[in-house]
């Protein structure tokens, strides 16, 4: 199949990107890397009346390091850059241990941060990375600009805080804390494919090696990320022995609600996101250990 007509608009700049998402709101496509919209036209499931190119915006695309130790990325910034930046290796070792997993490398080549982000597929893994790094969305429109936290930006399966006649433009990652303790780990089909179950985890250690603090985020296992706060709960101010990882997973397991479909049973995918809860919190205890050891 191919998509309905359409009228194509590329913009200059992003004031006038704005003004015609005022124009023409929920009429209207942004066409960033083109990775999820463009299938979803061919398939006629998004008819959009107006597509609206941003990609001659190069002002959105950047990374750049913030004076508190975080850093600021455009949010037209292709996924390969941020894959093969040094800022990011430096800064944030957990965002780029993930960006490989992200589809092949052709797709990265084309497909943007803020793309992924503003699409929201709840197997993806930015999504999730944003919440566990406490990311932060600078969304413009042509009379204010707004920052909203990660966390309150997925609301449903591919919906979003954003609205009609609002651009994702900026997304600011907080400095990386000394000693912190990071994983992601993820099931898929084949390399390349969505993940079928996925976690992050992101913990700090005190000086005894209980923990101090963590985040457990989920993916594909529900219509948004999936923030397990039962689970932080449990780990919070405890050592982080064998008993503890098996009554987390455990707890994982039994608490998560995933649909079944064609790739995954509800049942795999709950058996699955405890068995990869334990190994992201295993990989991430023994980061935090050499963090604070270090």
């Amino acid at each position: 199949m191919k998509p309905v007509n359409f009228d194509y608009l590329a913009p200059t700049d992003v004031v006038e990107a704005l003004a015609l998402l005022e124009q023409y709101g929920d009429e209207a496509k942004i066409l960033a890397g083109g990775q999820s919209l463009m299938p979803l036209m061919n398939l006629r499931l998004a008819r959009p009346r107006v597509i609206i190119d941003i990609n001659r915006l190069s002002d959105l695309a950047y990374i750049s390091p913030d004076p508190n130790g975080g850093m600021a990325i455009g949010a037209l910034t292709r996924q390969r850059a941020m894959e093969r930046s040094s800022l990011v290796h430096e800064r944030n070792p957990l965002l780029a241990a993930a960006m490989p997993l992200i589809g092949h490398f052709q797709i990265r080549n084309r497909g943007t941060i803020g793309g992924s982000l503003v699409h929201a597929d709840p197997a993806a893994e930015l999504p999730a990375l944003s919440i566990a790094l406490e990311a932060e969305f600078v969304l413009r429109c042509a009379h204010r600009q707004r920052v909203m936290p990660a966390e309150g930006f997925f609301l449903s399966y591919l919906t979003t805080a954003i609205e009609p006649a609002e651009l994702l433009t900026e997304i600011r990652i907080p400095a990386w804390k000394p000693g912190a303790g990071w994983a992601i780990e993820e099931v898929c089909r084949r390399e390349g494919d969505f993940a079928l179950v996925g976690a992050t985890i992101l913990l700090h250690l005190d000086a005894h090696e209980a923990c101090q603090d963590v985040c457990v985020v989920l993916f594909g296992v529900g219509g948004t990320p999936v923030r397990i706060r039962k689970a932080e709960g449990m780990l919070r101010g405890r050592a982080l022995d064998a008993r503890a990882l098996t009554e987390v997973a455990r707890v994982v397991s039994e608490d998560l609600e995933p649909d079944s479909d064609l790739h995954a049973s509800a049942e795999y995918r709950k058996e699955v996101g405890g068995v990869l809860t334990r190994r992201a919190l295993e990989a991430a205890l023994t980061r935090g250990k050499g963090g604070i050891h270090a």
